[in-house]
């Protein structure tokens, strides 16, 4: 963080209702938050993230362009009130985050703030050693038209990565759409074989938030001949579904019965009526236009309706969406799969990856500022400036009000703790990295070398000035339990570097030396010892 000249503070975990209902983000977050109302009924919000106090800070204090840029970061605890947690840390209802917020007086020179702060977080995953993707991301409840993730590669992740060795993609699945060509084979004629093609179509069901929207979206299955993955059927796309419907629950699986026994009385109770439910077509790309004919008629071959609901078509509006309404491009509601073409390059073969999502870095421009009124003033030749770099041109006064550019980027803290405990751990316990290990190595005397202990320690922990090695982050248990309890608490703990203090230490001062990520067992001199465990450091 001082390489971005951040500076650290720390903001309350209460936040106040109005404020986020100032942002709009209050009902967007909804069932994520936890509430709760103070002795005069006033609501408050255990803070899942900082956005809008951060803006409200910044906008009391910061007046005047002179007075950016503006990086302020903190180390704290966040609530999200989790559906399903699981797996410990990696999602769970409370959990640590770093969480970094930048303010810039325009676009050009927070797209810079971006990308150096992009550069800052590689830099932070490079020294932990561990393999990572950064992935272009969706921006989701957070707002902003820029993000990308930092993901842990590995079987147990949540995330689904695309990437292409041809060009270079990489995305999260939330952003990636399936290339597909819509131009696909007729499947829906007059024929006799009619029946039996439309037969093939799956349908995957869905309802919104509200209960009043049920959701069919119709799609071709994949051929298990055609695909890697252990269904047969595609999957769809749950984020390109919400992408088109925001008001979808993706949480339910079983989305049948709230559909079927919710009844909301009419805002206007003197009319006595109920708010009319809706059914909602979405048909994939894959998909012929002709299909959509048959769909209109509400064909006896096509399963419209869930089994026995046939009776209530009556009161429920039902409409067909084949395009999306913002791009008028046609659906494409499927997972991507490995070997799709890349959405990106013509040439291209899609594969994917499990992953951990451990950072995100957001470009917001004015999705806070705005709605929370922090400006700056701006001096005509810096704003014409700005407006140059942006292609437009407009008369201004001598001065005016501009709302702040802000950023936003976090790095999960315990996530990453638990990511890497979850995927390096073996049989023996933890297996730290260098970096995030309680100490780099420990010292393990044997049953009455004590003595022989505190001396390895001191040469180790304190090496000559002309040796070139900085001193190392180490601990001695001198505890009096045995050497082979010792030894398998210290695996337990997953101490990168272990030395043991054993029999061959009286004769000839010699240690061994192991390491359970690079697989060694070594025998080492006293004299040699702090070269060899900074070479085996230096690999970690």
């Amino acid at each position: 963080m001082s390489r971005l000249g951040a500076s650290k503070l720390a903001l309350s975990s209460i936040s106040s209702e109005e404020i986020w209902a100032r942002s709009g983000r209050l009902n967007a977050a909804g069932s994520e938050l936890f509430h709760f109302s103070d002795r005069k009924d006033v609501g408050y919000i255990l803070s899942p993230t900082h956005e809008e106090e951060i803006t409200t800070l910044v906008s009391n204090t910061v007046k005047s362009y002179r007075e950016l840029p503006v990086r302020l970061y903190q180390i704290s605890r966040k609530y999200r009130d989790e559906l399903r947690p699981r797996h410990g840390l990696l999602r769970s209802r409370e959990f640590i985050m770093k969480d970094l917020y930048t303010f810039d007086h325009n676009a050009t020179l927070a797209l810079e703030t971006y990308h150096k702060v992009r550069e800052v977080y590689a830099s932070i995953f490079d020294e932990l050693k561990l393999p990572y993707l950064v992935a272009e991301a969706d921006s989701g409840d957070m707002g902003g038209d820029l993000s990308h993730e930092f993901h842990f590669p590995t079987s147990r992740g949540e995330d689904h990565i695309i990437s292409c060795r041809n060009c270079g993609y990489v995305a999260n699945e939330e952003l990636s759409r399936s290339n597909c060509s819509s131009e696909s084979q007729e499947i829906v004629s007059e024929n006799s074989g009619m029946d039996l093609k439309l037969s093939e179509v799956r349908v995957w069901r869905g309802v919104s938030r509200d209960r009043q929207t049920l959701v069919n979206v119709w799609y071709l299955p994949t051929p298990s001949s055609n695909s890697k993955d252990t269904s047969s059927d595609s999957e769809i796309n749950i984020h390109a579904v919400k992408a088109i419907l925001p008001d979808l629950d993706a949480s339910i699986e079983d989305c049948l019965p709230f559909w079927v026994n919710q009844r909301i009385l009419s805002t206007e109770p003197r009319e006595g009526s109920l708010i009319p439910r809706r059914l909602i077509n979405l048909v994939d790309n894959q998909l012929p236009e002709s299909f959509v004919t048959a769909l209109k008629p509400q064909n006896s071959n096509l399963a419209i309706w869930p089994p026995g609901l046939d009776d209530m078509e009556s009161d429920i509006e039902i409409s067909i969406l084949t395009r999306d309404p913002s791009t008028q491009q046609r659906l494409s509601l499927l997972r991507i799969k490995h070997g799709d073409p890349c959405p990106r390059c013509s040439t291209g073969i899609i594969s994917i990856q499990k992953a951990i999502e451990l950072g995100h870095t957001f470009h917001l421009g004015t999705r806070y500022t705005q709605p929370l009124n922090a400006t700056i003033t701006i001096p005509v030749k810096q704003m014409q400036r700005g407006q140059e770099a942006g292609g437009t041109t407009k008369q201004v006064i001598a001065s005016q009000k501009v709302f702040m550019q802000m950023g936003c980027h976090g790095i999960g803290v315990s996530r990453m703790i638990g990511a890497v405990a979850d995927t390096l751990a073996d049989e023996k316990g933890l297996n730290w990295p260098r970096v995030i290990s309680p100490f780099e190595v420990i010292v393990i005397p044997g049953k009455g070398l004590e003595i022989a202990g505190l001396e390895v320690y001191d040469k180790i922990s304190s090496p000559a000035p002309s040796s070139g090695h900085a001193a190392l982050d180490l601990v001695l248990d001198d505890r009096p339990e045995a050497l082979p309890w010792k030894l398998r608490d210290a695996d337990l703990i997953g101490y990168p570097v272990i030395i043991i203090v054993g029999k061959r230490w009286k004769a000839e001062k010699i240690c061994e030396v192991q390491c359970r990520r690079l697989k060694t067992r070594e025998e080492v001199s006293l004299e040699d010892l702090t070269s060899f465990v900074n070479a085996l450091l230096a690999q970690l």
